[in-house]
C-alpha cells in the first residue's frame, strides 16, 4: 500500500470530515515516529496512551493475552481507546515491521473530537453505529409518497352497518355510499366488502336475508393513523388483506384498501399482488413478465429509499402469493390432493431476504406415505417447479427443489433427526439451509420439525458443527486488512453474506429462537443472552451494508443489461466504503473467531 504522507491524510477516513483549520491544527502539532519492527509501542494495562497514532508506513499487530487481535497497516490509527476511556491500554500494540507513525497530541485530538461530532463519532461509536451513520448520510431519503401518514389518504369516516343488518341492506347502504367496504358496530366490530358478498354469500349459494354478521370478517387487523404509506404497504402484504382500519386512540377514523395505496404509489406491489389473481387467464405471459415487475419493482423501492429488509419483506410476500397461486391452479389440474401437505420455502427465499430472484429453494412434506401421494406430490411439485422457472426463478443448481425434495413427513422428521442428533460435516454444509425453512402453503402441520429445530439447540455437537460451517466462508481480507480480490473484484455473498447468515442461523438455533430473518435473528440472541449487543449490532449493520451495496450493483447491472451477480468491483466504491468494507470483513472474521471459542470448534477434530 502506498504511504500516508500529512498532505495526503486529509483524503482518508476519517480525516475528511475535518474542516481545513481543524486540519491544520492536526497536522502543526503532529510529529513523526519511527519504531523498528517488533517494537512495543503500548502495553496492555500499561501507560496512558499520549498520542493518537496514525500508520504513514508498515503495519502494527493488535495482540491481547498473547493472542493476535487484529493487525493494523498504512492509514489506520491507534492509541484513541486509551486517550477516550483514560485508561491504560487494553492490548498490546507492537510493530510488525519498521513502522513510521504520526502522532497527534492527546490534547488535540480531544479537542478535535469535542468540537467535530461526524470526526468524533468515527472514533466513540462501534462499528455498527459507524455503518449505520454510512447508510444515513449516503443513503437515499425516503420518498415522500413511502412516508406519507396513511391518515392522510382518508378521505370520509367508515360507512357503518348493523351487525342484525341483512347482506341486501348492507349492500344497499354501501352502494348509496360508494363504497365497497363497510365497518360492522359489533362487539368486537367487524369488516364487510363486495368481495365477501361474492365469495361468503353468492359462491355458496346464501340468500339476500343472511345476517351480516354471519360473514363478516374479525377481529379487525387495523394500523394506527401515524403508520406511513411503506408500513401499511408490508401490512397489507404480509396480512393478505385488501381493507385496513385507521385508528386514532382506540377510534376508528376510516379504511383504506388497496385502490388509495394504488393511487399513491406508481408502481406499488399490491398492484403485482392483484394481478396474480388473474394468473389463470393469461398464466404464460404473466409469468414471463414477473421477474422484469419484480426487478422494476425493486428499483422502486430501493430509489425510494426503502429499507434492505422491508424490501426483501416485500418481495416475499409477492413471491408467497406466486405459490400459492400456482399450487391452487396445479389442484384445480390434477385434483384435490390425497392427503394433507405442505410447500416449505428455504435459504434466502425461508428468510425472507430476497430481493432480485434467484434460485429456487423449497420442498414439499405430505402426510401419508402411500403411492397414491407420492404419484400426486410428484406431480404437483413438477408443475409448480417448472411454473416458478418460467416466472424467472432459475432451478437450483443444488437440486434443492421440490421436484427432488418431495418426501413425506415422516422421512422429513428422520432427515432432521439424522442432521440434529448425529450430525455429518459434509451433509451440514450442504442442508443447513433447510433451518430457514417456512411453510407457505398447505394445510399439513410442520410442528414436528418446528420442535426438532427447538431442540437442537440442546446439542452442543450439532452446534459445534454448525459454527465450524460457517467458518467455511471466508472473508477476502488478509492478515493486514488488504482485501484479497480477483480481477479487481470480490465476491459480496460468499465472502460477507453467507458467513453473517451462517452465524446469525447458528446463534438462533442456540437460543431455541424460530425468527426467520437474519436481522431479527441477531436482535432476538441479544434478547435471550447468547449473543452481544455489540457484536450483534456489527453483524447486523455490516450485513445491511452488504446487502444494500450487493442490491445496488444489482440494479445497475440490470439497467446496462447485464445478468446480476454477487461480485463487485472495488474502484466502483468510495474511498469511505472501501474503508467500511475492510471493517466489514474484519469484523465477520472476528465474530467468526469468536463463534469458534463459544461453540469449541476446536473439539471436533
Amino acid at each position: 500500500m502506498t504511504s500516508i504522507t500529512l498532505e495526503t491524510l486529509k483524503t482518508q477516513h476519517p480525516f475528511d470530515y475535518l474542516t481545513d483549520a481543524e486540519f491544520e491544527k492536526l497536522t502543526s502539532s503532529a510529529k513523526t515516529e519511527t519504531y523498528p519492527a517488533g517494537t512495543y509501542i503500548l502495553n496492555q494495562g500499561g501507560e496512558t496512551s499520549k498520542f493518537l497514532q496514525i500508520i504513514s508506513q508498515g503495519a502494527v499487530r493488535l495482540v491481547r493475552d498473547g493472542n493476535l487481535i487484529r493487525a493494523l497497516e498504512e492509514g489506520e490509527c491507534f492509541g484513541h481507546p486509551s486517550i477516550i476511556s483514560q485508561d491504560s491500554p487494553s492490548v498490546d500494540v507492537i510493530a510488525e515491521e519498521d513502522t513510521q507513525v504520526f502522532c497527534v497530541p492527546a490534547t488535540v485530538f480531544n479537542q478535535l473530537v469535542n468540537n467535530n461530532t461526524r470526526f468524533a463519532n468515527f472514533f466513540l461509536k462501534s462499528l455498527g453505529a459507524r455503518l449505520r451513520n454510512l447508510a444515513t448520510e449516503d443513503g437515499t431519503p425516503m420518498s415522500g409518497e413511502l412516508t406519507t401518514p396513511v391518515g392522510s389518504l382518508i378521505v370520509r369516516p367508515p360507512v357503518l352497518v348493523s351487525p342484525a343488518a341483512t347482506v341486501a341492506e348492507a349492500a344497499k347502504i354501501m352502494r348509496k355510499a360508494w363504497v365497497n367496504v363497510a365497518l360492522v358496530m359489533d362487539t368486537p366490530p367487524g369488516i364487510i366488502t363486495d368481495h365477501d358478498f361474492q365469495v361468503k354469500v353468492l359462491a355458496e349459494d346464501l340468500g339476500p336475508e343472511t345476517p351480516v354478521q354471519q360473514v363478516m370478517s374479525r377481529p379487525l387487523k387495523t394500523i394506527p393513523l401515524e403508520t406511513p404509506v411503506y408500513g401499511a404497504l408490508l401490512f397489507m402484504l404480509e396480512e393478505n388483506i385488501h381493507h385496513v382500519p385507521v385508528i386514532h386512540e382506540g377510534e376508528i377514523k376510516g379504511i383504506i384498501n388497496a385502490t388509495d395505496l394504488l393511487r399513491h404509489q406508481s408502481k406499488s406491489p399490491l398492484y403485482l399482488m392483484r394481478q396474480l389473481d388473474n394468473l389463470d387467464v393469461e398464466p404464460s405471459q404473466m409469468l414471463a413478465k414477473y421477474a422484469i415487475e419484480i426487478a422494476g419493482m425493486v428499483e422502486n423501492l430501493y430509489r425510494g429509499g426503502l429499507d434492505i429488509n422491508s424490501i426483501g419483506r416485500v418481495i416475499a410476500s409477492i413471491n408467497d402469493a406466486l405459490i400459492r397461486r400456482l399450487l391452487r391452479l396445479a389442484e384445480q389440474e390434477l385434483g384435490p390432493p390425497p392427503t394433507p401437505y405442505a410447500w416449505i420455502v428455504f435459504g434466502s427465499e425461508g428468510r425472507m431476504e430476497q430481493a432480485l430472484l434467484t434460485d429456487q429453494d423449497n420442498a414439499l412434506i405430505y402426510k401419508d406415505d402411500t403411492p397414491k401421494a407420492k404419484k400426486y406430490f410428484s406431480a404437483l411439485a413438477e408443475n409448480v417447479v417448472n411454473h416458478l422457472i418460467q416466472a424467472g426463478f432459475p432451478p437450483c443448481p443444488g437440486g434443492y427443489m421440490a421436484t427432488n425434495w418431495c418426501k413425506p413427513l415422516a422421512e422429513w422428521v428422520r432427515l432432521f433427526e439424522g442432521w440434529i442428533r448425529t450430525p455429518d460435516p459434509q451433509a451440514l454444509l450442504e442442508t443447513a439451509i433447510f433451518f430457514d425453512f417456512r411453510a407457505v402453503y398447505g394445510n399439513l402441520s410442520v410442528e414436528p420439525l418446528e420442535n426438532l429445530v427447538n431442540s437442537a439447540g440442546d446439542e452442543g455437537v450439532f452446534l459445534a458443527h454448525m459454527a465450524r460451517a460457517a467458518m467455511e466462508f471466508k472473508p477476502p481480507i488478509g492478515f493486514f486488512r488488504r482485501i484479497r480480490a480477483e480481477n479487481g473484484e470480490v465476491n459480496l455473498k460468499s465472502g460477507g453474506i453467507a458467513p453473517i447468515v451462517a452465524l446469525a442461523r447458528v446463534y438462533a438455533l442456540e437460543g431455541h429462537i424460530r425468527a426467520r430473518t437474519t436481522f431479527e435473528r441477531l436482535e432476538a440472541a441479544v434478547e435471550v443472552g447468547t449473543l452481544s449487543q455489540e457484536g450483534a449490532e456489527n453483524l447486523i449493520e455490516t450485513y445491511r451494508f452488504l446487502l444494500q451495496l450487493r442490491l445496488r450493483e444489482q440494479l445497475d447491472a440490470v439497467k446496462s443489461g447485464n445478468a446480476p451477480n454477487n461480485r463487485i468491483h472495488l474502484q466502483s466504491l468510495s474511498a469511505v466504503e472501501n474503508r467500511h468494507l475492510k471493517d466489514a470483513f474484519s469484523a465477520i472474521r472476528e465474530m467468526q473467531d469468536a463463534a469458534s471459542q463459544r461453540f469449541r470448534t476446536d473439539m471436533l477434530g
